[in-house]
């Protein structure tokens, strides 16, 4: 039997690339968040497709990475803590404010669920909800539950695909300083806002993390397949 034991795993090993692009520079000792892209060396290519890897064993694979996504990496001491991926978008959708469970009971479940009507966007499932007292609003489904949204979109611009921090990194604030270094870089000349930052598949802990970072309970999430190509 093969233990998977961190601290020995090669792939996130970094000691640095001669034209590493840095984008943000925290206040940490022997940090920063380097930026690779599609078009970038080989070799900063392979070492995302290593870190990909690492991040399939907990996120599930298949969806993390395509090559429109801008992948930012955590580089502390030499070694790899966290990896964000972000893509080009359109549109999202906010989340209600109150968590689902909170306006229903389990005869209003029942009934819920059999009016709705779903649709499939690649990874994620929307359904609309058909009742009176909520005509416009949809749900977006994921494997950790349901999150109510509203029907209409909004304007975004950075959709936040997947984030990761290292078992033995996490708590550290490495999240929200990747978060920070994707508003800075995503566009060129431009500071995104947090307003136009969207979410995919959010598990729980990434809806805190999105919450507590955008200061609202009603972030806004994406569908995958809507890119700005």
């Amino acid at each position: 039997m093969v233990i998977f034991t961190e601290s020995f795993d090669f792939s996130l090993h970094l000691q640095g690339w001669r034209n590493e692009r840095v984008v943000h520079v925290p206040n940490v000792e022997r940090s920063r968040v380097i930026l690779v892209l599609d078009s970038d060396p080989l070799a900063q290519r392979n070492k995302v497709q290593e870190v990909v890897k690492m991040m399939e064993t907990e996120l599930g694979g298949g969806w993390i990475f395509h090559k429109l996504c801008k992948v930012y990496l955590f580089i502390s001491s030499q070694r790899i803590a966290g990896c964000l991926v972000a893509e080009p978008i359109k549109e999202a959708f906010e989340v209600l404010s109150y968590p689902v469970g909170e306006r229903q009971d389990g005869a209003i479940a029942k009934r819920r669920r059999s009016n709705l009507s779903k649709l499939q966007f690649g990874e994620i499932v929307l359904e609309r909800e058909v009742i009176k007292r909520a005509p416009s609003e949809v749900l977006h489904e994921n494997h950790t539950g349901v999150i109510l949204c509203k029907k209409e979109a909004v304007h975004a611009v950075c959709g936040i695909r997947a984030i990761w921090v290292t078992p033995s990194n996490r708590r550290k604030g490495i999240a929200t300083q990747l978060l920070q270094a994707v508003r800075k870089s995503f566009s060129k000349g431009y500071v995104t806002e947090k307003s136009e930052l969207a979410f995919s598949q959010p598990s729980s802990d990434g809806q805190a993390l999105a919450s507590n970072y955008i200061g609202t309970r009603s972030f806004l999430v994406y569908k995958t397949g809507n890119l700005c190509r």
